[in-house]
């Protein structure tokens, strides 16, 4: 039994004092792969550090954060920077991302974020890779965007998946989509745990956010990689079954994604 953590920063400085330690903690937990999405260009060297230590633990994105798009005056140099990257046949990125539209921040940048988000998915689209998305407070519209895919062969995972049965049934009929289960659904006030109970087993992936977003039982501390283990064990209580058979689903799913 392992289990792939699909979305983790363990590049963030937050991870400083323990790195080692952390992606140890991981492993030795059952934790065998974790996937690093990209946040802007101060994201790559942390992360090919530690695809360089740990090459069979670590899948690598490179993308560009809607609220990087918000705050970075040179967005569309570091978009730029995405395209070199992905069209670099020696970097070892397995798909885009994270990538999308966040108006919880800021609604003031919305047309700034499509245009990154679009141009991010016709490179995905380009190298039939898939992509990561974040979506916050933002589903209608990326429903509307993602509209002009439909039937072209986009791919990916929604992260953190927050939407609505009704979101979740329309992302779905547009493309190869998977849904992001991380720390949220254990939380007692939030709505997540009721729409991923209505989710197959077979369309979810686990995933961390690491080093935010804790599980419960470790809410409140920094979370990190090895705590997959707290989500895999809630989800499986949620879908009652055993949870070797959420290790083995999530595991096949984000294996087939990312074709790792």
């Amino acid at each position: 039994m392992y289990f792939i953590d699909t979305h983790s920063h363990l590049f963030d400085s937050a991870f400083d004092s323990d790195r080692d330690l952390t992606v140890q903690r991981a492993i030795d937990v059952g934790v065998k792969k974790i996937v690093m999405p990209a946040v802007d260009s101060s994201s790559y060297v942390g992360m090919f550090a530690l695809k360089n230590s740990y090459p069979e633990v670590f899948y690598l994105l490179a993308g560009l954060h809607p609220t990087s798009v918000n705050e970075m005056a040179n967005w569309q140099d570091e978009l730029a920077l995405v395209e070199r990257l992905i069209r670099d046949s020696d970097k070892p990125f397995v798909g885009i991302g994270e990538v999308g539209l966040d108006l919880y921040w800021d609604k003031e940048h919305i047309e700034e974020q499509k245009l990154a988000l679009c141009c991010q998915l016709d490179l995905a689209l380009d190298f039939d890779l898939p992509v990561v998305f974040h979506t916050r407070d933002a589903f209608p519209q990326t429903i509307d965007l993602l509209e002009q895919y439909r039937g072209c062969g986009l791919k990916g995972i929604f992260h953190s998946f927050s939407g609505s049965y009704d979101d979740y049934q329309v992302l779905r009929s547009m493309g190869d989509f998977l849904f992001g289960v991380g720390g949220v659904v254990t939380y007692k006030r939030s709505s997540v745990a009721e729409v991923v109970c209505q989710l197959p087993l077979e369309e979810l992936v686990l995933e961390t956010d690491a080093p935010y977003l804790s599980p419960v039982p470790m809410r409140g501390k920094r979370n990190e990689s090895s705590y997959t283990i707290h989500t895999a064990q809630f989800l499986a209580q949620l879908k009652s079954v055993d949870v070797s058979v959420v290790a083995e689903i999530t595991t096949h799913n984000a294996e087939r994604m990312f074709r790792i």
